[in-house]
Formats: C-alpha cells, sequence, structure tokens
C-alpha cells in the first residue's frame, strides 16, 4: 500500500487521472458529454432497453398469451351480450352500455403493469447505479416496446367487440372507433405507469389507483350523467381522459342517425297531432323517430363538434404522462442507498449498539451493523460454535445409495442428468460434494434429499439398508444456496418458526424454545437474534443471512442428516473458513454432513473427510477419502494416470483441471476408470456391510419416526395456529400494506358517498343509489390485486423451502393466508360502508343499515377469498391479474345493471345466475330502495298534449288504470306530464330485484366464499401439489411427472 501511495501520489497523480480521463472519453461514444457517467448516448441506451423488452415479452410468452386470450375472451362475452342490438329507442342505453364497456376494457386492462414494473424496478435501479442506462431510457424502451403488443390486443378487442355488439356498420366511424380506443389504451398507460413510478409500494399503487379507477369510470359521463354531477366533483371530468374519449365514441356512434320509437306515451290510438311522445330523451311530441344527436346532448350533454377538440385533448394527456413518468423515474427510488445496517424490533436494539451512540441509534435501527457483522464473523473464526454443538444429538443413522440415475424428458428425448452414482454418509463425516460445472452436484443433492419435482428416478436409497419413509424428509436438515427468509421476522422467530413446526409433538414449547437458543449460541448470532431479517441493505447481510439459513435447519434438530447446498456461495474468505469450521465442529460431535462445494481453497478442504466427484452426466469418477494433507486423493489420481499435483497446488484445482480434461495418459475415461478401480469394488463391498450391520436393528422406542404422524412432525390444528400467527405477524409488521389497504376503502367510499351525495327520490336518484353500490365492484379487482403480491411472496417461501422439509402442509398454508385476511377485510368493509352509505341514503331503520353492512363486509371477505382461488395456480401477481380482470369483469357485466336479465341474449342467462354480484348487488339495492316513492323530475317527465276538448286525466284515464304511473296534472289541458313509475321496487323489478330475496342473497354470499376456498385448495393441489404423470419413461422405483420446458431451464439456471 505505501508503493501504490508512493507511486500515485504528487504529480503522478495528476497523470492518472488525466489518462483515466482519456481511456473513457475513447470508450464512450459518440454525442456522449465528456463528464457524463454512461458510456452510450441516450438514444443507444433506449435501443438497448427497447430490444430488452422484446426479449422479456418473448421469453414471457405466458404472461402475453394470457392478457391477448382474456381480452379476446372479455371481447367475446360483451359483444355477444349485446348482439342483435336493433336500431330503436330500445337500444339507446344499450348502446352506451357496449361502448362504456369498450372504453374502459381499452384502458383499465393496462392497471396490472403496474405489478409488471414493480418486478422489474429493483433490476432497473441497480443497472443505473452502475451506469448502464437512465431509468427513462429502460421507461422508453418499455414503452416502444408495448405499443405493437398494444396494437395487436387492441385489434383483437376492438373487432370482435364492434362487430358483435351490432355498433355502427360504416367505414369511417368504425376507424374513428379503433383510433380513440387505442389511444385510450396508450394514454391509461401511460397514467397507471406513472402512478407505479411515483409510489414506493405496490400496495400504495393500488390504493391511489382504486380511487383513480373510480373517478375515471364515474365521471364519463355514463353512470352519472353531466346534468347529475354535484358541482364539487364535476371539475373532474375536464382532467379525465377517459371522458373525452367516451364522448367521442358516444358521438361518433349516435350523429346523424334516426332510431325509430320503442315505446310511446300513451301506448293507443288516437296517436295524432302532438297527442303522444317517445318515452326516452331527446323525443319531439308526435315524431316517430328519435334524433341521436338530440338524445346524446338532452342526456349527456355530448355533441358531435366536439369529436377532433377531445381527440387533440388525448394527444396532450398522452404526451403529458409520458413526460412525467419519464421525469418520475428518474426522480423516485424505491431503495435508498444507504449504508447497510441491521433494522431491530422498537425496544430490542442490543445495549453493545446502544452504549456510546445512543446520539447514532434510533430505536429499531442500528447503524453499525457492519462493524457488529464483522465482529460475528471474527468470534465465528475463533470460537468456531465452542461447546454448543453438543446440544445437537449425535446422529447414527447411516444414509446409503446404490446406481442412483436421474432421467428427465427433453425436446428430443430423454436426458441423464445422473449416472449410477453410488455413495454413504456416516454419521460423524463431513462429506464433500464436488464436481464440474454442469456434472449435478445440486441435482444429486436434490435427488437424495427427495426434492426434485420432475423426472426419473432409479436405484435405491436407503437409510440403514431400509427404505426411505415418509418421515425421511422433515428428519433431514436441507441448507439451500439461496438465503430465502420471511423479511419481516426475526432472526429468533425464524429459529423459533422452525422449531415448533419440525420438532416433533412429544418435545414442549419451553424445549424448543432453549434449544433455539442453543443454536443461537452455536452459530454465535447473540449480537442479531432480535435483528429483522429485512432485505438487502436493510437487514441481515450476506453472512448472517446465511448463519440464519443454517440455523434454521438445526432448529429442527435434523434427525437423519445435513444437506448443505454450496454454503461458502458469496462469502468472502474469512466468512467461508468460519462457515466450514463450524461444519467441521458439527461433524466433529457426531452429526452426518454432505455438502456441495465449488473450488475451496486448500485450507477449506483439508476440513472434509470424504469427497465425492462427478463428472460432465453425473457420473462418479471417485468416492473415497481425502486423506491428511488430500494424499489418499492425490495418490488414486496419480496411479491412474494423473500427472503429479505440485507441493503449491490447490488440490480442488488439480482435480477440477484433471476431470475437466477428461481422460489420463492412457486415453482413459475417468469415469471407466473409477468403474474399474478397487476403490469402487471396496466402497460397494463396503456398503453391503454397512446394511448387513444396520437392517436389522430395530427402532429405538421413543424414536419420533415411530409416530403417528409421520409426514409432518405436529398435527394440522397446531401448524395452522403457528402458521397463522406468523402470517398475522408479518401484515402487522408492513404497515403500509395495511395503512394502503385501509386507505382505499376509505378514499374511495369518500369518493363514491359524495359523488352520489343526497340521492334524491326520482329515477336518476333511485338510479344514483344502485350506482352507488355497483361502483364499489369496480373497484374490486383493486382489491383483490393488492392481496396478490403478498399471497406469492408467502408461496415462494413454502414451496421453496418450507414445504419440502416438511414443516406444515398445502392444506395448512392455503387456510392460513385466507383466515389471515379476514379481520382487516372485516375493517375495511366497516370503513367504506360508512362513508359510502349515508350520504347516499341516510339514515334508514336498523335493520336496514345492518344488513347492508354485513353485505359490504361480505363482498371484501369474498375478495379475499378470491385473491387466493386466482393466485392459486399462477406464476406471478401479474399473470393472475389479467385473469382477475377478466373473472370480476364477468361478474360486473353480467350482475344486471348495464344490461338487464331481460335483455340478455338466452346463452348468457345461465351467467346471469351464476354472478356473485347479482345477489351482493341485489341484496344490497333491494334493502335500501325498498318501498321508496319516486317523483320524476322535470327531464324524466313524459309530456305531451291530449286531444282537443279532452283533460290530461281523461285522455290517460285508460293508461292509468292498468299501468303503475302517475299522471302529475290530471286537469290539464296541454302538456301533460306523466311519470312512468310510482316507487322504487317498479324499477327494480324490471333487474329482478327484490326484497323478499335479501336474505336468500345473504346466505348465496357465503356460499360463494366457500366455493372460492374450496376451488383455491383444489386449484393449489391440482397445479403445484399433484405430481402428475405424462409418459413417464421407464422406472424400476418411482416415477415423476414429465417436465415443462420452462421449468426446467428455471432450474437449470438456479443450480447455475
Amino acid at each position: 500500500m505505501d508503493a501504490h501511495d508512493e507511486e500515485f501520489s504528487g504529480p503522478r497523480q495528476g497523470e492518472s487521472l488525466s489518462q483515466f480521463r482519456k481511456e473513457k472519453n475513447v470508450r464512450q461514444a459518440n454525442n456522449v458529454r465528456p463528464k457524463s457517467p454512461y458510456f452510450i448516448s441516450y438514444w443507444m441506451q433506449v435501443k438497448l432497453c427497447t430490444k430488452r423488452a422484446y426479449q422479456r415479452i418473448w421469453n414471457n410468452m405466458t404472461a402475453t398469451a394470457t392478457q391477448v386470450i382474456s381480452i379476446v375472451a372479455i371481447s367475446l362475452i360483451i359483444g355477444s351480450i349485446f348482439f342483435g342490438t336493433p336500431d330503436a329507442t330500445v337500444s339507446f342505453y344499450g348502446r352506451a352500455s357496449v361502448l362504456f364497456m369498450a372504453i374502459l376494457m381499452n384502458a383499465l386492462t393496462s392497471i396490472s403493469e403496474i405489478t409488471g414494473l414493480y418486478e422489474q424496478r429493483p433490476i432497473v435501479e441497480k443497472h443505473a447505479s452502475y451506469a448502464f442506462y437512465r431509468p427513462s431510457a429502460e421507461a422508453a424502451g418499455g414503452i416502444v416496446a408495448d405499443i405493437p403488443v398494444k396494437f395487436v390486443t387492441a385489434v383483437a378487442f376492438n373487432i370482435v367487440l364492434y362487430f358483435l355488439s351490432e355498433l355502427r356498420r360504416e367505414p369511417g366511424p368504425f376507424f374513428l372507433y379503433f383510433l380513440i380506443t387505442y389511444m385510450s389504451t396508450l394514454v391509461m398507460s401511460a397514467v397507471f405507469r406513472t402512478m407505479a413510478a411515483a409510489t414506493k409500494t405496490v400496495s400504495q399503487a393500488m390504493a391511489l389507483s382504486g380511487v383513480l379507477v373510480l373517478a375515471l369510470v364515474i365521471y364519463t359521463g355514463f353512470t352519472l350523467p353531466v346534468p347529475e354531477m354535484h358541482p364539487w366533483f364535476s371539475w373532474i371530468r375536464w382532467i379525465n381522459p377517459v371522458y373525452y374519449a367516451f364522448e367521442i365514441l358516444v358521438a361518433n356512434e349516435f350523429h346523424n342517425r334516426d332510431f325509430t320509437c320503442s315505446d310511446i306515451v300513451p301506448p293507443y290510438t288516437p296517436n295524432i297531432g302532438n297527442s303522444w311522445v317517445c318515452a326516452v330523451a331527446g323525443a319531439v311530441p308526435g315524431q316517430y323517430t328519435v334524433s341521436g344527436d338530440a338524445y346524446i346532448a338532452t342526456s349527456y350533454e355530448y355533441s358531435y363538434s366536439h369529436v377532433w377538440r377531445n381527440f387533440g385533448f388525448l394527444v396532450a394527456f398522452l404526451l403529458f404522462f409520458w413526460a412525467t413518468y419519464f421525469v418520475t423515474v428518474e426522480l423516485n427510488s424505491a431503495t435508498s442507498s444507504a449504508a447497510e445496517a441491521l433494522v431491530f424490533r422498537r425496544g430490542h436494539v442490543p445495549a453493545y449498539l446502544l452504549k456510546g451512540e445512543s446520539h447514532a441509534v434510533q430505536n429499531d435501527e442500528a447503524p453499525d451493523a457492519a462493524g457488529a457483522a464483522t465482529a460475528t464473523s471474527d468470534r465465528n473464526a475463533t470460537t468456531n460454535g465452542g461447546d454448543k454443538t453438543k446440544a445437537l444429538a449425535p446422529h447414527k443413522d447411516i444414509l446409503t445409495w446404490r446406481d442412483v440415475v436421474y432421467d428427465i424428458e427433453v425436446k428430443g428425448g430423454p436426458r441423464r442428468l445422473l449416472d449410477h452414482v453410488s455413495g454413504w454418509v456416516r454419521p460423524g463425516t463431513l462429506t464433500a460434494l464436488m464436481g464440474v460445472s454442469g456434472a449435478g452436484k445440486t441435482t444429486l443433492l436434490d435427488a437424495l434429499a427427495q426434492r426434485t419435482t420432475m423426472g426419473v428416478i432409479t436405484g435405491d436409497m436407503l437409510v440403514n439398508g431400509k427404505p426411505l419413509d415418509p418421515s425421511f424428509q422433515r428428519n433431514t436438515g436441507y441448507v439451500q444456496q439461496q438465503d430465502l427468509h420471511l423479511e419481516t421476522a426475526t432472526v429468533r422467530e425464524s429459529l423459533r418458526f422452525s422449531a415448533m413446526l419440525r420438532q416433533p409433538k412429544s418435545v414442549s414449547k419451553k424445549e424448543k424454545y432453549a434449544f433455539v437458543e442453543e443454536v443461537i449460541g452455536m452459530l454465535k448470532m447473540e449480537d442479531f437474534a432480535n435483528a429483522v431479517v429485512g432485505v438487502p441493505g436493510q437487514g441481515l447481510n450476506v453472512e448472517q443471512r446465511k448463519l440464519l439459513t443454517i440455523g434454521v435447519e438445526l432448529a429442527a434438530k435434523p434427525k437423519l442428516l445435513l444437506f448443505l447446498d454450496e454454503p461458502t456461495s458469496g462469502l468472502d474468505s474469512q466468512s467461508s473458513w468460519a462457515i466450514c469450521a463450524f461444519l467441521r465442529k458439527l461433524a466433529d460431535s457426531g452429526q452426518a454432513i454432505l455438502c456441495t462445494i465449488h473450488q475451496p481453497s486448500a485450507i477449506l478442504f483439508q476440513e472434509f473427510d470424504r469427497l465425492l466427484f462427478l463428472a460432465k452426466g453425473g457420473r462418479t469418477v471417485y468416492f473415497g477419502k481425502i486423506g491428511p494433507n488430500s494424499h489418499t486423493l492425490l495418490e488414486y489420481f496419480e496411479r491412474n494416470g494423473a500427472r503429479k499435483c505440485h507441493d503449491d497446488e490447490n488440490p480442488a484445482e488439480y482435480m477440477l483441471e484433471i476431470v475437466n480434461h477428461g481422460q489420463n495418459d492412457k486415453n482413459e475415461d475417468w469415469y471407466d476408470v473409477w468403474q474399474a478401480s478397487p476403490e469402487r469394488a471396496a466402497m460397494m463391498q463396503e456398503m453391503d456391510a454397512i446394511h448387513a450391520e444396520k437392517k436389522h436393528e430395530a427402532p429405538a422406542e421413543n424414536d419420533p419416526s415411530t409416530r403417528k404422524y409421520t409426514t409432518y412432525a405436529m398435527p394440522l390444528v397446531w401448524q395452522l395456529q403457528v402458521v397463522t400467527h406468523r402470517i398475522f405477524q408479518q401484515y402487522w409488521r408492513m404497515p403500509a400494506y395495511i395503512f394502503a389497504k385501509l386507505a382505499l376503502g376509505i378514499f374511495a367510499g369518500l369518493f363514491i358517498g359524495f359523488t352520489f351525495y343526497d340521492a334524491k327520490s326520482t329515477m336518476a336518484g333511485t338510479q344514483a343509489v344502485i350506482f352507488n353500490t355497483f361502483m364499489i365492484t369496480t373497484i374490486f379487482s383493486l382489491i383483490v390485486q393488492q392481496i396478490q403480491p403478498l399471497f406469492v411472496t408467502q408461496r415462494s417461501l413454502y414451496e421453496v423451502r418450507e414445504r419440502p422439509s416438511k414443516a406444515y402442509s398445502w392444506q395448512v398454508f392455503m387456510i392460513a393466508n385466507i383466515v389471515v385476511e379476514i379481520p382487516y377485510q372485516i375493517v375495511t368493509g366497516v370503513l367504506i360502508w360508512a362513508v359510502s352509505y349515508y350520504p347516499v341514503v341516510g339514515i334508514q331503520s336498523s335493520d336496514r343499515q345492518g344488513l347492508v353492512l354485513v353485505f359490504v363486509i361480505q363482498l371484501f371477505i369474498y375478495a379475499s377469498s378470491f385473491a387466493v382461488m386466482c393466485q392459486a395456480a399462477m406464476p406471478d401477481p401479474h399473470t393472475a391479474g389479467s385473469v382477475v380482470i377478466v373473472l370480476s369483469l364477468m361478474s360486473t357485466v353480467f350482475s344486471g345493471v348495464l344490461q338487464t336479465a331481460k335483455a340478455l341474449p338466452g346463452f348468457w342467462i345461465f351467467m346471469y345466475r351464476v354472478s356473485p354480484f347479482t345477489y351482493w348487488i341485489g341484496g344490497i339495492v333491494g334493502t335500501e330502495l325498498h318501498e321508496r316513492a319516486i317523483e320524476c323530475s322535470d327531464v324524466e317527465l313524459n309530456v305531451f298534449d291530449p286531444p282537443q276538448g279532452m283533460t290530461c286525466g281523461e285522455y290517460l284515464q285508460p293508461l292509468i288504470g292498468r299501468a303503475p304511473g302517475v299522471l302529475r296534472n290530471p286537469a290539464a289541458i296541454s302538456q301533460c306530464q306523466y311519470c312512468s313509475v310510482r316507487n322504487a321496487d317498479q324499477i327494480l323489478s324490471q333487474s329482478n330485484i327484490f326484497w323478499n330475496d335479501r336474505v336468500r342473497n345473504f346466505g348465496l354470499m357465503w356460499a360463494y366464499i366457500l366455493f372460492n376456498i374450496f376451488v383455491a385448495v383444489l386449484v393449489y393441489y391440482l397445479f403445484r401439489v399433484k405430481q402428475w404423470k405424462k409418459g413417464s419413461l421407464k422406472s424400476k422405483s418411482k416415477s415423476k411427472s414429465k417436465p415443462k420446458k420452462e421449468d426446467m431451464e428455471k432450474q437449470s439456471s438456479q443450480r447455475q
């Protein structure tokens, strides 16, 4: 270091710096500022990021195909609902409805992009910190790549929907419709991308998006026409892109068209002069047709003259939100670039960190964690666990495997990953499993640990000469290469969780907790035992995570064996030595350990007793003792034709070089040499002796493996209690998620309530009450998508570590995740009920208030069960989001609000009957509006003149006698004012909503919740638990399901 400082100090320092800058400038592309940290120009960055975005799309065709198939399915469904729409006034509401659904589907499907952007954000931020590219270049690349994908999706959706729903079949209107819907898709994609970039967590983004979606949906002018908007929110339509797009679509559909009247008042002769009128807005007394322009002007205050003005606004919105998106991704970062720090629970910071640093250390964080970690490494390296390892009972059983063959089926035929591998692991020995890259080290470890999920395994795997029993997996420990832990748990809690579920029921809770403290002492984790696992940068460092991974397996008190997959991966030399020294201590205390390791140093290599070395193809080239200074191992290779190993050479690297060469100096393959060697013959004889010695040993009377619960250590009820407690704890320590959930309920409820505030006793007021309830269902998919990322986090931990270890059953995992959501959903339901119910309908009788409350709570409980059901078989939240949108949209469309059951085509009636929202909306609306009197507003009245010489009462006497309407001025001789309904029940009956069905609807909603739970459990079992047998190869023992290509590639990449 002194020589370096002397060489590069003084004048040399300036010369070196100048040389460095020149070299940097030479490597930079043209048009890049010399002071820029980037080597390529911004446009080159965009080009590369666009190419990578296309690669992501191509490599994740499952998500893209799911989205396209879902959107086409929706178009077929919506289009078929409105199939055969006539050119008459009866189609007015239906035409507006299909255009409303079209614009919403084109606009709101982009909301699923939020979860995808959050998945990419850590990678983008890491690359940006390395000056690979600017975040805005990645954002631009993603947009450019999405434009053609969205175009194809828009073509598939809009062509089917437009022509199937009998919209205007003219070239000009069709292409204008397509242009506007596609533009809306791009604009709303930019909006939701900006929302994702501007927030810190996906829960925050979803909560804000929920309120945004409500504003977009309500203030299009369809659910709440402009004349009915309250002044405090009516301004929203001017900043709502969907409002402008919807006005264009409606004007495009109705402009310059006259529609035949479908309902005349009064419906009898004489229809002369102005003595009758068409019962629709915009009608002129005495005319059999109604102008489309007059209808939209009267009902929505829309005009065809606004079409191109609105298109200009859409272009401006698109450019504005693209610009805000680019700026936001540059300014906002989800993770802070702070120094690495341990995070402790409030009030649990160790005294040694607080001493002398009270001014710098907060109550829940310890900035000096790096120092603590270094101290821990030092203690581990020096003490190696002390005598604490004696707390572990010595292993007595011997695992042997003979002629293990592992084949998987790939395109073109079977591929062999393991080829007749044999060996054993004795108690008190530390066995290394090594090999060249791709030799199958991890594959063999997975096969021995019974963790393979595909292919065919043949051969014998025995414990004490006897076949493996169902308790094998829980009686072994498996330390994986990936340190996967629940980020909200502390180190001590993670160890206790493992001990509580994986140690047998016969061991008391007190004893399990005491053993956990022994494990903490073994691994010298006292200093950070109360630290939260956290995320990299804010939580445990790499070494501490690896110690925790080992500790979780030791806390289970493995009875048979401890597997470790490259435990020194990613660690420095000091930490690697500490880990290997600790493993040596465990072996000396009687533990049986099998450990894969990649290119260890000579010192680390000497810690192992035996070696199993594999060549490519999973073929054995050596199994036996290593010997002092690797003498036994080196003597074998040198005797069989390998060059001599030099004294200063690392034996491990020497072996890799020799085996990589493939053959000895006699041109013999090392696999063939081993097969013909006396060492292999002696090994097989020793294995036979082990079997003969152990086979007749009877298990001890207190052996936990003889208990009733063979697969799992604890009964299901205890599993459910412990797992549910951990998930509750996880939720409690994620206030951002809880606040986002409650905020969505509160703000969405307030927004809905004050949008439809003080609904009048008119026909429009009745519709306002209906849409007040209907609008809650529009945020249903957002409520569901808030839940799914947390479920995926739990599922990843369970499937990667806890299920293979047989910690608890998959039924417990599913039920616990559903149960934990219920209390939070109840609170959310109460909040949204309070702020959306009273502002709209006021104070009603207590039984009505209570029934509406439980209906609202039901919806949120239904949402939690629905979320788990949709995510159970899906690989990620983004893919599941497409399924959620389809199913929730179908439930909404077929609820009877946008299209009544009577207007549905016959083949869709069953969907109206199976939609849960049919009964939920019917139950609430039927309760709120029962026996409510209706007084038509001036716009809702049918106004016409009676024949000359007759009063309105005389003229309408035949109608009033058999019709449910009300004549406001029976004595008038002109301008008769007729209201077609008397009370809200008449309006509700058109949608098959009745007061007497409220209890039935309440019970059916519980049936739907139970159905969701049942299907979630069933689907999870069928798609992620059950091993299906597809074209399996011949097998002497067990066969497993044929692998999917993407699963194999994923597994291969993980092992590499």
